[in-house]
């Protein structure tokens, strides 16, 4: 008889829709500096289809990471996402 694995259901911070975990982008904030995870503290997951939709991502960043500088959490989220495709 094969063994069943768990499948990890995350949520994604801006739908609230959950999906498997390797359909998320998994982030972290600092200090109020946005990153990718570091595997230490604290962090939250977005899907991929809401990458595409600016506005819901802003709104979920900024909640997260408690800030309002729109401008810096959205082009150091671009700068994540590209490093992440190119490795």
């Amino acid at each position: 008889m094969a063994k069943k694995f768990h499948l990890a259901i995350r949520m994604c911070v801006a739908c609230r829709d959950r999906h498997e975990q390797k359909l998320l982008v998994r982030l972290q904030c600092n200090e109020g500096l946005l990153k990718a995870f570091t595997k230490k503290g604290r962090s939250f997951y977005i899907c991929k289809s809401c990458l595409d939709s600016e506005k819901k991502v802003i709104k979920s960043l900024m909640r997260q990471c408690r800030s309002g500088d729109k401008e810096k959490l959205i082009n150091r989220l671009k700068e994540i996402i590209t490093d992440g495709r190119e490795s």
